[in-house]
């Protein structure tokens, strides 16, 4: 089959958009303007092998695009106009970088003889994004030349497989246009035969090459080792809890469990899983008789100051199992990469039976300030904010996508995420750890996935409200858990909430804000929650469509107050 094309953008677009849809691309974010009018006819007739989602704020449209590509695995292609518009996505490309997810930029722009000349809607954008893409070039301008034509099909299959591997990121592509930019006749008269020319485009799915690895020797000489279980959004969470159950059930070492890892949410496969190290490591002389030896580390590390703090006093050898290129080690401690995913160590023949007192002692220790910990949330009827992660963890619907924001939420998250058997997929933004795009990147999470949550705080919220401008293209049902302290609660940890002035003002930034209004406006639902018992009631079954916002007050200055009080007492009893 032929098909004919009278426009040379027409053209380029064309081929642009049959060679990503070839390559397997499913979803494409579209910001509005003028100069990027080829690229968007082009994928607005793709549809429904490509959905075209329409976004009117480009910051917003980067994160949302951003949560499609954590949810979905794969590629999502973001497209804007020119100028200042591109700049919009450098939050959302940086977090790509830094949290490894896959993106292709397309900004349109203005040919080379419209720059540096007062055009108007012009700047530089090449090397926009600076080093932060795995790769980014600028496209040839528009032709009807076949080696050129060749040339483009070749590129963004190169941007493609670029945005994957050998580690996900974003690639930014710059495209110029010259007028006309609406598909209207400009005297070109084009045939192409789609079957010849895309031939050689397949779809693809790209991971680096699986390795199997033996467990090291000293692994198995080692009498005081432990797992560390870190912050990670794996793409197949029950395999990946397995193998890590497999490799402590093998070596007989505790799992230290990041709340932002699904490993506490496979619980009844890590029967040595310890959910409580942080508050555990706040009593010295548990953290003393505790000392490793040797450290496995998977995926990032955690949070936790008080386990970084602990790590580097006591300098164990630490091994780091990850498949990227990157240096997770913010300690720099004595640290061997095996750059291997956790599924490919061969664990299967190997079985040790001796490191059970260190073990125990984790365990044991485990125990009791789980203990502790229930019974004091369970004996709390005031709202306060750390109280709502370790209900949520109880809560929810199996297998619930959750967003958790930035600040306080990832670290109540990380003290009091409860284990449990629910396969909850925890996804957050921690690779530069900003409070931009909360909302956006969650509304993405749970386009067309089972009903979602988010946990957030309300300045984490209110950064990102023309996220609240996706609803009407929104496909699924977001519940948000809104802690409103009004104001930065995470800066009441920190030694210069003493100096007031100016903390209040500069630090703690109180927004005084009515969030019934708020979601009136976007008519989005609103339900301010009056007790835990009417928060619990909310969480399951969640609602199938629309946003929803259930709103919890709580004192800034009390949750404070608790933190400090409460954090390091837990633990402060227990003998092992």
């Amino acid at each position: 089959m032929q098909i004919a094309l009278r426009n040379v953008n027409q053209v380029w677009a064309y081929i642009l958009t049959q060679t990503l849809k070839r390559l397997g691309l499913t979803c494409a974010v579209i910001c509005p303007g003028s100069r990027s009018t080829p690229l968007t006819v082009a994928f607005a007739q793709l549809a429904p092998d490509i959905e075209a989602i329409s976004i009117l704020d480009e910051r917003s449209a980067a994160f949302f695009a951003l949560g499609r590509a954590k949810a979905t695995g794969r590629p999502v292609v973001l497209v804007c106009t020119s100028g200042t518009a591109g700049a919009n996505f450098y939050p959302a490309v940086i977090e790509a970088k830094e949290s490894r997810v896959p993106l292709l930029i397309l900004t349109a722009d203005r040919p080379q003889e419209l720059r540096e000349c007062h055009s108007g809607q012009t700047i530089d954008q090449v090397r926009l994004y600076g080093n932060y893409p795995n790769w980014q070039a600028e496209l040839a301008l528009p032709s009807l030349d076949m080696g050129i034509l060749a040339y483009l099909r070749q590129t963004i299959i190169y941007g493609w497989e670029r945005c994957q591997a050998p580690t996900g990121g974003a690639v930014h592509l710059n495209i110029p246009f010259r007028d006309p930019l609406a598909p209207i006749p400009d005297g070109t008269d084009f045939t192409l035969h789609p079957e010849e020319f895309f031939a050689g485009v397949p779809i693809t799915h790209y991971q680096l090459p699986i390795t199997h690895y033996p467990i090291p020797e000293e692994w198995k000489e080692c009498k005081r080792g432990l797992i560390i279980a870190g912050v990670a959004q794996p793409r197949r969470p029950q395999e990946y809890c397995s193998a890590i159950a497999k490799l402590s059930q093998t070596l007989n070492w505790p799992i230290l469990a990041e709340g932002l890892s699904p490993v506490r949410n496979y619980a009844e496969l890590n029967p040595y899983l310890i959910s409580t190290y942080d508050l555990i490591l706040r009593n010295q002389q548990l953290a003393k008789q505790l000392t490793p030896e040797i450290v496995i580390q998977i995926g990032e590390m955690p949070t936790s100051k008080e386990l970084r703090t602990w790590i580097n006093a006591t300098q164990p050898r630490r091994w780091i199992i990850d498949n990227s290129d990157q240096n997770l080690d913010p300690l720099h401690g004595r640290t061997t990469y095996l750059r291997i995913s956790v599924e490919n160590l061969e664990t299967e023949r190997l079985e040790i039976t001796r490191n059970w007192e260190y073990l125990q002692k984790w365990c044991d220790a485990e125990t009791k300030v789980r203990k502790n910990i229930d019974d004091t949330f369970k004996n709390i009827e005031e709202l306060i904010e750390c109280k709502a992660a370790w209900l949520i963890s109880q809560n929810l619907p199996p297998e619930t996508p959750l967003f958790i924001a930035n600040s306080m939420p990832v670290r109540d998250v990380e003290f009091f995420w409860k284990p449990n058997n629910l396969k909850i997929n925890p996804y957050f933004n921690r690779g530069a750890n900003g409070i931009e795009g909360t909302l956006s990147t969650a509304l993405g999470i749970a386009h067309r996935q089972q009903s979602s949550v988010m946990l957030t705080g309300d300045l984490a919220l209110l950064h990102d409200t023309n996220g609240f401008l996706i609803r009407n293209k929104f496909v699924g049902h977001l519940t948000i858990i809104l802690i409103n302290n009004n104001g930065g609660g995470i800066f009441e940890m920190l030694p210069i909430a003493n100096f007031e002035p100016p903390f209040e003002e500069f630090f703690a930034t109180p927004q005084d804000i009515d969030f019934s209004q708020l979601c009136a406006t976007y008519n989005v639902q609103h339900e301010l929650i009056i007790s835990w018992q009417h928060l619990q009631q909310k969480l399951n079954p969640l609602p199938t469509t629309g946003i929803r916002v259930l709103e919890v007050r709580t004192n800034r200055k009390i949750d404070a107050k608790w933190r400090k009080e409460n954090l390091g007492n837990f633990a402060v009893d227990i003998r092992i």
